[in-house]
Formats: structure tokens, sequence, C-alpha cells
């Protein structure tokens, strides 16, 4: 029989259920499954989007199934666990998430699962950094979200600003997927003209601008949770994106959270940076040379990460 791609989704609350409308409307699998410890939601959101399956570009086979499923499967993507609410940052969710995911990695690789392992849930660079430890894979194959749609809310507000195609707009976020993170100007450019020459002999207005689309990107979040409750559907669609990327085999640059061995001065930790991603999960980072300032940015982002790993994670996880 011919291989499929099977992606195996555990959650399926708003932001799981944004990912698998956008996986099957994209095309990108061929095998879908849905676990959540709510049973018959799972079951009822499959038979909703099979329902859909007539109308998507390409075929796909949708149920509701069990942990036995990721036995055989090439991504189990991760979306479980307890939402953030109003007012409270992602790291506060983290012992709370972490303990959760103690218990769905282990069931996952009690099962056989021997895939690539894509992490959405927040604080997501530390839970990816659990699933890491805890599942025993290499660090190549387990990723997360890192600053994918950090990237992609960075890019809409330049684009918003000068009013140009997004796509056009060539920028990263790097560090921790939230309140550390920061945009690097240093290599912004829109197709191949830099930034920062749209501001020429107007240093005033660039640092405004710049503070305030930084602020926009970094507090995102926080405005659309008070307005609707969560954010859903474009980190649905950012986990699309890094799924096309690693089962089309793409060897793209994606600013995931992945494991730095010594890249940019630092070891042990998860923090979300440029990468190539591939059929084998992480390539390789990609180190860019940052400005002074940005820096010291991502020095603090990693110290903010490993100073909350050192005192509510590491007991928690396997050492």
């Amino acid at each position: 029989m011919r291989k499929v791609n099977r992606v195996v989704l555990v959650g399926t609350g708003a932001v799981g259920c944004s990912y698998a409308y956008s996986l099957i409307n994209q095309g990108v699998a061929e095998e879908l499954v849905l676990i959540d410890v709510n049973e018959l939601k799972a079951e009822g959101e499959a038979m909703d989007l099979n329902h859909g399956v007539p109308l998507a570009p390409s075929p796909i086979k949708v149920w509701k199934g069990s942990y036995e499923d990721c036995n055989g499967a090439d991504l189990v993507v991760l979306t479980a666990g307890l939402a953030q609410k109003p007012g409270e940052t992602r790291l506060q969710l983290v012992e709370k998430n972490t303990n959760i995911f103690k218990q769905i990695v282990g069931s996952i690789m009690e099962n056989g699962f021997d895939g690539i392992f894509l992490v959405a849930t927040n604080p997501v660079d530390i839970i990816t950094q659990v699933t890491w430890k805890e599942s025993g894979l290499p660090k190549e194959r387990v990723v997360g979200s890192g600053t994918v749609l950090d990237t992609a809310r960075l890019q809409y507000e330049i684009a918003n600003y000068l009013n140009v195609d997004a796509r056009n707009v060539n920028a990263y976020i790097m560090g921790e997927h939230g309140d550390t993170e920061f945009p690097v100007w240093s290599h912004a450019t829109i197709g191949i003209k830099k930034l920062d020459a749209y501001f020429e002999g107007n240093p005033e207005l660039q640092k405004e601008v710049y503070e305030q689309i930084h602020a926009n990107v970094r507090d995102a979040a926080y405005h659309i949770i008070q307005r609707k409750g969560a954010t859903y559907y474009a980190i649905g669609m950012s986990l699309v994106r890094i799924t096309k990327a690693i089962l089309h085999n793409e060897n793209c640059i994606l600013p995931v959270s992945t494991l730095l061995e010594g890249e940019y001065g630092h070891h042990d930790v998860f923090i979300g940076v440029p990468a190539v991603v591939n059929r084998d999960g992480i390539r390789e980072v990609i180190e860019i040379e940052l400005s002074e300032r940005e820096r010291a940015q991502f020095d603090h982002s990693v110290s903010v990460l490993k100073e909350i790993m050192d005192s509510s994670v590491k007991v928690l996880v396997r050492s």
C-alpha cells in the first residue's frame, strides 16, 4: 500500500479545530485523527469535518481516534491544555500544562510513536522542552510553533503601515513566544529594500513606528482575548504552515521553537529562532548577526525562559 501522511491532533478545542479545518482546506495530509479527553466532542468534530471532505482540494480520512493511532503517525500536533485567560500571561500556565503534558506525551510514547511532535500549547517554548524531555525523541523531532504566529503578525503590521502586500514583507520575531519576544529590525526588508530605508532622514518617526508595531505584535493576544476570549484562527494557520514544511520536505526557514546547543551563545533552551524545517523536523538553526540591542533582547528572553524552567519545571520532568 502507498504510504500516506497521517497527522494526529491531540486537543479539539478552538486552536485544534482551527488547525484541522485549515489542514483539510489546504489539502496537506491524507489522514487526520482527532483525540480529546472529551471523546464525544472529538467524534462530533470529526463528523462535522468529514461533511466538508467532498469540498476539499484533495481526499482525506478523518476520524475520532485514540493514542493507539499514534503508532505509525508521521506527525502528532499537540494543542491540548489549559488556555490563557484574560489578564493571564502565557508563562503563568507553566505548571498546569506541564502536568497535563506529562500524561499526554507518556501515553503517546507508550503506543510506539516514532514521528515528529509539533507543539502549540502555551507557554509553547517551555512545553516544547517538556515534550522533548518526556518523549526521549531526538531534539530535531520535537518542534514548537515558536514565533511563526508572531512573525505573521509583524508582517501584517508592517504591510498595513506601508500599504504593501504582507507576503512581500521579510521580517522575523525571535525569542520567547510571549512578552520578551522582539522584532529583528536589522534584517527586515520589503521585497529587497531594507525597511530602515523607508525612514531615512527621519529617525524619530522610525523609532515611534517601530515601537508601536512591536507593541501591537507583542500584545496582540491580550487584545484579542479581551475581545473574544481566545485566539485560534491565525495560530491554526501557522501550525498548518509548519505541517506543510514537514510533510512536504520543504527545507524552508521558519522561526520555530527548537533546542539551542551553542547557537547564539546559548545552550539547553527551546526558543523561537529561524530554522530549516523538513521531513526530519529541524535540519539546522540559522544564525544571523543581531544588532547589539537585539542580542541583549535575545539574551533577556533566554534568561526569562531558563528562570521559569529552573524554578517551576525541572522538578516536574525527567532529568
